[in-house]
């Protein structure tokens, strides 16, 4: 009884600190008032320091005794680092403090808090165990919590509605990058900071952190916890997938971190970007995450931008590694790592297909869809929007430009309602494919599309089978592919239908880019989401959101497990052409 009552005090202690920093984040304080909201975090953090002693006594099992040390140190090192800064700076204001002061608190509560929806997530695995439902779920709740904290005062500049607030959090979390507001005018800093942990999150998907921290308290983690990792990473095998998921953030970070310094080089002469350091930072993510957010009104079409060929190669590379996913990157890696050891050492490393079949399929498909669409680009708008750049570098970084960003990464260079009309088709092709699984992308993926194409040769060739490099693609794969195609065709229509229905005044064109894009979560539109009525902005909302988590995964949860039948009823043809 006393183990109960003193789990829940632990709870309610949580709450109080998420409220805490709630309102230190998004509502204003007078400054007489300040002074105790220092007092307020130094007493929450001791609070949470006896709390945690005393849970470290109280738990026998090595895992739960590692955590609560850990948060020990977090929670520690944030008051000996406050009391330091605080008798460093004793001349200062107690105002002055605590506004320099709070951002030290602020960093380590962030932190515990962080472990311990790890520990939440990771007991909802125990009590329900369906990964489709819980990737759907995960998607769906963090789009709510965005769209409240959308909703703080200090957040935007001039407020925001419910229906705004949800687009704009929902656009973040599943990284499509359609906005009903001006990102760089209608958000503050702070406001836009929020975006870019939403985009990140979508990004990677919270359950990819949960990994990341589980990795560190893996002696207590369960099969079955494995198992959703395994399935999440896309990862053929149980063998080291905590590890996998730790490989995936920092890769993450790091190569956003590379990207952020080379973006901050291509801007450091340019006097029209204010804060150059977030800039980087937050179109590093943005770019990686496929998202399409920008802090500048007009994305990369601003004057200054649209010619800084340099930044736009930046961005690319960022899209195109962020739209590859994190297992073709891995397996590129390990051929050039296993190339470099044979090409050095005496004795040669035995492999035998260290690039497999997937990640060939995959960067084939990529590269034909990327210099298809850069020659189309460069011949088709030459007498469009390929005019304004004078140069034969900038006609090509252009066209490649115009070529990747549909793969569902948003930028744009170009004004998309000034270009010819088989571009936009072409452009809507591209959304459609998307990027590849397991990515930070979204559209049916680069594989679908290819198995596709290939069962169309395959059929017209007479063949029950496709073949590529000595290997059969299943059935299964096939079947699977063809579906996705189905379901993202009658989603889009649907939607387009209902959009017709919600927004008269706009052209046929019009909706379906809109609906291609947010189905992809691309973000491109032809000026079309800040005008959506009420009912359009649902509709795009639900598209954006069964877009990034994808139709068949919710069918799979929904239906669960189908028993398995050990009989084949006898075949009969049906007619198709």
């Amino acid at each position: 009884m006393k183990n109960k009552l003193f789990v829940n005090l632990y709870r309610f202690i949580d709450i109080i600190i998420l409220t805490f920093l709630v309102f230190d984040f998004g509502f204003s304080v007078n400054d007489d008032y300040k002074p105790y909201k220092l007092v307020g975090f130094f007493a929450i953090t001791i609070t949470l320091v006896a709390f945690n002693v005393i849970k470290h006594y109280q738990f026998r099992d090595k895992g739960s005794k590692k955590s609560v040390r850990i948060n020990l140190i977090i929670l520690l090192w944030t008051l000996f680092a406050a009391t330091v800064f605080i008798l460093y700076n004793s001349d200062h204001t107690v105002v002055e403090q605590t506004l320099k002061t709070k951002v030290i608190f602020e960093i380590g509560l962030f932190l515990y808090l962080l472990i311990r929806l790890s520990f939440l997530i990771k007991y909802i695995y125990k009590i329900y165990f369906n990964p489709a439902i819980l990737f759907v779920g995960s998607f769906g709740i963090f789009s709510l919590i965005g769209a409240f904290f959308l909703m703080l005062p200090k957040v935007t500049t001039h407020g925001i509605s419910f229906i705004d607030a949800l687009f704009t959090s929902t656009s973040a979390i599943c990284v499509t990058g359609l906005i009903v507001l001006d990102t760089a005018k209608d958000f503050t800093q702070l406001g836009q900071t929020v975006i870019m942990v939403l985009i990140q999150i979508g990004g990677l998907g919270i359950l990819t952190f949960t990994s990341f921290f589980a990795y560190f308290f893996k002696e207590n983690s369960s099969f079955s916890e494995g198992m959703y990792i395994k399935d999440f990473t896309s990862s053929e095998n149980l063998y080291d997938v905590f590890n996998l998921a730790v490989k995936i953030v920092l890769f993450t970070l790091g190569i956003e971190a590379i990207g952020a310094l080379l973006i901050y080089t291509s801007i450091s002469d340019d006097p029209t970007v204010n804060n150059k350091f977030f800039f980087s930072i937050f179109h590093s993510v943005s770019a990686f995450c496929n998202a399409g957010f920008s802090t500048s009104s007009s994305s990369f079409y601003a004057a200054t931008l649209r010619f800084n060929y340099g930044l736009q190669w930046v961005v690319m590379i960022l899209i195109v590694c962020g739209g590859l996913g994190y297992n073709i990157v891995f397996n590129i890696f390990t051929y050039f790592k296993t190339f470099l050891l044979n090409l050095f050492k005496a004795k040669k490393i035995k492999t035998v297909r260290v690039i497999t079949l997937n990640s060939k399929l995959i960067l084939v498909t990529t590269l034909v869809l990327l210099l298809a669409g850069g020659l189309f680009f460069y011949f088709g708008e030459a007498n469009f929007t390929q005019k304004a750049h004078t140069s034969i570098f900038g006609k090509i970084t252009t066209a490649m430009f115009s070529s990747v960003t549909p793969r569902t990464a948003g930028f744009n260079t170009v004004d998309y309602t000034h270009m010819a009309t088989p571009s936009l088709l072409f452009v809507i092709l591209l959304m459609w494919i998307g990027a590849s699984p397991a990515s930070t992308g979204g559209g049916i993926k680069t594989s679908t599309f290819a198995i596709a194409t290939l069962n169309i040769f395959a059929t017209a060739r007479g063949k029950k089978r496709i073949e590529i490099n000595s290997r059969e693609i299943s059935s299964s794969t096939v079947n699977r592919a063809f579906s996705i195609i189905s379901i993202s065709l009658i989603i889009i229509g649907v939607a387009i239908m209902f959009l017709l229905y919600f927004e008269p005044d706009k052209t046929l064109m019009e909706l379906a880019f809109e609906c291609f894009s947010a189905y992809s979560t691309v973000g491109l539109s032809l000026n079309v989401t800040p005008t959506l009525s009420y009912g359009g902005k649902i509709v795009i909302i639900l598209v954006m959101f069964l877009g990034r988590i994808g139709m068949l995964n919710l069918l799979f949860g929904i239906m669960g497990e189908v028993e398995q039948k050990f009989y084949q009823y006898p075949q009969e043809n049906i007619l198709i052409n």
